[in-house]
């Protein structure tokens, strides 16, 4: 497999994504294969159904997977983190375990990375048509204008899943569960700009959402305070020269 660009790292956090997960590899698979140098690594945050079976299984098959597992569930943040953390390649990208987001968007994500370098610091997709009811549609649609009001991270919609970034970015940020939906707003406070890719949402293949409304309520109003606290402590570095 000849890469034609820099290697990247897939994360992929699941949890309880049995049934998911064996189509969502064959595509991001199929997406990158003969493309570029890559591996995936499924973080499976504390799956009590078939999920660690069914990956097992798969390693056995694709040399590119890796596995790395959470005793407990941690949620999504820690997910991504310990997927980072464990990454070999200096370009992530990362999409959701339940296959709505559509890896076939990965070449173009990376793509628009390498082209905004070094100045842009992570790429962010934008669903359209999203595949959810008119409820959760219209959760979103607060909970991103609230978002925006405060934080001005210039970002319609920060509950995408599939995100291209440097590996050395998303490290040097400050970590906290919930991370992933502020990544837009932490990124531009280290001083990056912020692109956009539109990508076609789809609908969950199995299972059931693992997130409910009250659950990422309230936690998201105290992680907003706190990622507008830090955005507004930040302190600039100064450049020094010896005279």
């Amino acid at each position: 497999m000849k890469a034609s660009n820099a290697a990247v790292t897939v994360v992929v956090p699941v949890h309880n994504e049995a049934g998911n997960i064996v189509p969502l590899l064959l595509e991001i698979g199929k997406a990158l294969e003969g493309q570029r140098s890559f591996e995936v690594i499924c973080v499976n945050d504390g799956s009590s159904d078939g999920t660690a079976a069914e990956l097992k299984q798969l390693m056995t098959r694709y040399p590119w997977l890796r596995c790395i597992r959470h005793k407990q569930s941690c949620g999504q943040s820690a997910a991504v983190r310990s997927g980072v953390a464990a990454a070999r390649a200096p370009l992530i990208v990362t999409l959701d375990g339940d296959g709505q987001n559509n890896p076939a968007f990965i070449p173009a994500m990376l793509r628009a990375l390498e082209a905004g370098a070094p100045g842009v610091g992570l790429i962010a997709g934008q669903r359209v048509g999203r595949k959810a009811s008119g409820f959760k549609k219209l959760q979103s649609r607060i909970a991103n204008a609230v978002r925006g009001a405060v934080l001005r991270d210039g970002t319609r919609d920060t509950g995408c899943g599939l995100k291209a970034f440097r590996r050395d970015v998303f490290l040097a940020l400050p970590y906290f569960d919930g991370l992933h939906r502020f990544l837009p707003a932490l990124v531009r406070r280290e001083g990056y700009a912020i692109g956009y890719v539109d990508v076609v949402d789809r609908p969950r293949g199995a299972g059931l959402s693992n997130y409910g409304m009250l659950d990422r309520l309230w936690i998201g109003i105290l992680d907003l305070a706190g990622v507008w606290w830090l955005i507004r402590r930040r302190k600039r570095i100064p450049k020094v020269s010896e005279e």
